[in-house]
């Protein structure tokens, strides 16, 4: 797991790495974690790449909350705790979903359960992301969320559960990647989820209501790999 720790009190950050430490051991867990002083140094850096985010709710300047609702901009689905000394703002973490809070001082006894929960709720996702780059940053994107990729000129568009999301790149690089989740070009500007087939209708594919043309040239090998993705031979 990866574990970010922002915390603006040396002591009380350094207690939390320790805690880290003794909770690998003890459950045999990999952990590789990282320490931040502040909201701003934690969101200068924050691409998506955390499992977990220990996240104090006081801090100078951009405290907790904000924080955690920039975090939620580019990444959904991270499990955030609240580290606090005031119980009435943890509650507030419904605003963010946060998992849970831990209330200060810390004990190992109250840190070790609450990361038992992160690890439970880490467990039982079986997803897939893609870090995007957009104009406005960057984004955490579920793989399963993406209806079909769009190429134009430079640019690829990703059509998805959330809306549209626009960066540069090419189809072949974005093909490569998404292979294995089961997407397939239907012909050269369109790529494919086939979990989202609706059905095959004069000639196009539809996607999520939406047609978009199968070409002769790829004809044979699209609705080949959809009827082994629809048969289960590829599940």
């Amino acid at each position: 797991m990866r574990i970010a720790v922002v915390d603006d009190e040396d002591s009380s950050a350094q207690k939390l790495g320790e805690y880290l430490q003794r909770y690998a051991k003890e459950f045999g867990q990999k952990i590789e974690s990282q320490l931040f002083c502040d909201g701003f140094a934690f969101m200068s850096g924050f691409k998506g790449q955390f499992d977990v985010i220990l996240l104090d709710v006081s801090m100078p300047g951009m405290d907790g909350m904000e924080t955690a609702k920039r975090i939620r901009r580019t990444d959904p689905d991270v499990v955030i705790l609240f580290i606090t000394n005031m119980a009435q703002y943890a509650i507030r973490g419904y605003e963010v979903d946060a998992l849970d809070y831990i209330l200060k001082p810390v004990s190992y006894f109250a840190f070790s359960q609450r990361l038992n929960r992160a690890v439970s709720r880490i467990k039982s996702r079986t997803r897939n992301f893609l870090v995007l780059t957009v104009r406005s940053g960057t984004y955490k994107l579920d793989v399963d969320s993406i209806y079909y990729v769009e190429s134009q000129g430079h640019n690829l568009i990703f059509h998805t559960e959330t809306g549209e999301f626009t960066i540069s790149g090419t189809m072949k690089e974005i093909e490569e990647k998404l292979l294995k989740y089961h997407f397939f070009r239907c012909n050269k500007g369109y790529l494919v989820a086939l979990r989202h087939v609706d059905s095959i209708q004069d000639g196009s594919v539809i996607v999520h209501g939406e047609p978009l043309l199968i070409s002769r040239p790829r004809k044979n090998e699209f609705m080949e790999a959809l009827t082994n993705f629809v048969g289960g031979a590829v599940l």
